[in-house]
């Protein structure tokens, strides 16, 4: 007994090791990221902390050899000699003296003071990194899956890196600029925070852009020198950046949306300058300015929106609509091929997207995962029920071939959304929406021939949902498809049977891993009930309106009766011959 329970011990042990050099294996392109990002900040650093500017007080032009001094200049640091520049000046020295003239020697020492460029602040450069640090902590804090609600691809966070960085080296060399450098305003007009801000927003959705946001304007704050009013304007415009291409639908607003943040950087400097009480002189050129680049950034992100939207294969607003378009090649060969699965896929789309806007979710997303969830019965779509006008295939075959074709539908629909390059967020959609469910039917029909048939033989090979959409599209593709065979579906008899489809997918735990609440769940069944309420609903019978099945059965029965008739005059006539 002791020894199977050492054994047991040292198999936990074991397990234990090999999970954490997993977690660590899979953890490490992410730390990899944050080390390069880090270090790449750190060297746009080190150039702000190096100044550009030299030991001398003075412009080397506005003296030559004999010229009368008009100033006494002294030396504020000691400089060795060199091979370029021999002569030596020594700390507190006076290089020239008011009223006496310029000598030959005097004008090197002013050269070699003019040409020599000033010492790395090491305590400032110090004090960067260790900034730079706690932003890099709060970046990962932000974008943990906690507080950002999903766990960020590598590719969004690689992304968002190089637009802090662009942000964060912009603002580092415009920051050098004579005109600039006074100016904390003036600042602004070379930072493409609207830009980057309304990239982030449309490629990676309003949460992921509000904390790209803060940390961008985090990284100009120590870029602009701790400059309070730059960090704000900042903040204001991005944030607000955020929340203008919330609902747009098309690109062609885009072209507003430069518009208004052209406006609201117009805002938010008058606004600032207000509250600062700082000098209205340069209003008229500073507003332009700043109008400008809102404007222009706003026409860049419309610009750089599709090459990031190929590269990344995101599923951005834009691309989603262009995926729902079903006049498609893909759509309209399922239309073709498998109608039946057409129809159903519509009336998915319908159920999920209305689901997905009651319980705050991405209805879009639902919509267009909808569309695609089945298109890998296309091939073979006289197998599914929905595509079969009489005949059965499946009473021909046995149970374990029927299920091997009805779950490849699946493995062959992600193939043919790899191939097509759909965004992975459908993909998953695609590969989840019937989790690792049991197909009901066949396992029914082999436990009449079989009574210890495995369930697992006749499962899917997915996983269970992994967000809300595709929680969603599970239970409205059960939903549509099961609520065909209600009789009489009626809104009592639609709330009571939607609520078993749920509570069997609670119990099959298909929704531990994708968010939904109970909540939500009542959300979405009353959802359903309303739509497949008026999809169901009855008519009135129309005047002189005839079922053409009992009028069939009529002129059948006619007939019959007819021949009856006949038959019997027959055999009287007969009858009476005798």
């Amino acid at each position: 007994m002791a020894q199977k329970n050492s054994d047991l011990a040292g198999g936990k042990a074991l397990l234990g090791k090999n999970n954490f050099w997993f977690s660590l294996k899979k953890s490490l392109p992410l730390a990899a990221t944050c080390v390069l990002a880090y270090l790449a900040a750190a060297l746009i650093a080190l150039f702000g902390v190096s100044r550009d500017s030299t030991v001398a007080s003075f412009a080397l032009e506005e003296y030559e050899v004999g010229q009368i001094a008009d100033r006494t200049i002294i030396a504020d640091r000691g400089l060795p000699s060199t091979m370029e520049y021999p002569t030596v000046v020594r700390e507190g020295e006076k290089i020239i003296r008011k009223g006496f003239p310029i000598t030959e020697e005097m004008y090197r020492k002013l050269e070699k003071m003019a040409n020599t460029r000033e010492y790395i602040d090491y305590l400032a450069f110090g004090g960067t990194l260790i900034y730079l640090a706690l932003v890099l902590v709060l970046w990962i804090f932000l974008y943990s899956p906690a507080l950002l609600g999903r766990k960020p691809p590598l590719k969004e966070i690689i992304t968002q890196i190089i637009f802090f960085l662009a942000l964060y080296s912009a603002t580092m060399f415009a920051h050098k600029l004579p005109f600039v450098a006074n100016s904390p305003y003036f600042l602004c007009i070379f930072i493409p925070c609207v830009l980057f801000v309304l990239l982030s927003a449309i490629l990676f959705g309003e949460k992921s852009a509000l904390f790209f946001s803060l940390i961008s304007a985090l990284g100009i704050l120590n870029a602009s020198s701790y400059e309070i009013k730059t960090f704000l304007f900042v903040l204001i415009v991005s944030v607000s950046c955020c929340r203008i291409v919330r609902k747009i639908e098309n690109r062609i607003q885009m072209v507003f949306v430069a518009i208004i943040t052209a406006f609201l950087n117009v805002v938010a400097a008058f606004v600032l300058k207000v509250i600062f009480n700082d000098a209205m002189a340069d209003m008229p050129r500073l507003l332009l300015a700043l109008a400008a680049n809102g404007f222009l950034c706003g026409i860049l992100a419309m610009g750089f929106l599709t090459l990031f939207e190929q590269v990344l294969n995101t599923a951005s607003v834009f691309r989603l609509i262009d995926l729902s378009d079903l006049n498609n090649p893909l759509m309209q060969k399922m239309l073709l091929n498998a109608s039946g699965t057409y129809s159903h896929s519509l009336m998915v789309a319908q159920l999920a997207e209305n689901a997905c806007k009651a319980i705050g979710a991405n209805s879009l997303l639902a919509r267009v995962g909808a569309y695609y969830h089945d298109i890998g019965k296309i091939d073979q779509s006289e197998y599914f029920v929905e595509n079969q006008a009489g005949e059965n295939k499946h009473n021909e075959i046995n149970p374990a071939l029927s299920v091997s074709i009805i779950r490849s539908h699946v493995k062959k629909g992600v193939e043919m959304a790899r191939q097509m390059r759909l965004p992975p967020q459908i993909i998953d959609i695609i590969a989840e929406h019937h989790g690792n469910g049991v197909i009901g039917y066949f396992y029914a029909e082999a436990l009449k021939k079989d009574p210890n048939a495995n369930a697992e033989d006749f499962s899917y090979y997915g996983n269970p949902p992994s967000s809300k959409e595709s929680g969603v599209v599970m239970i409205a593709d059960t939903v549509e498809a099961a609520c065909r065979t209600l009789e009489k579906p009626s809104v009592p008899r639609l709330e009571k049977f939607i609520q078993t489809l749920i509570d069997g997918k609670l119990q099959n735990h298909l929704l531990d891993n994708c968010a939904l609440t109970f909540a939500d769940l009542a959300k979405i069944k009353a959802s359903f009930v309303s739509i497949l309420a008026g999809y169901y609903h009855s008519r009135i019978e129309y005047p002189n309106q005839k079922d053409p099945d009992a009028e069939k059965e009529g002129e059948n029965t006619a007939k019959k009766t007819e021949k009856a008739e006949s038959g019997t005059k027959t055999k009287k006539g007969e009858k009476n011959g005798k």
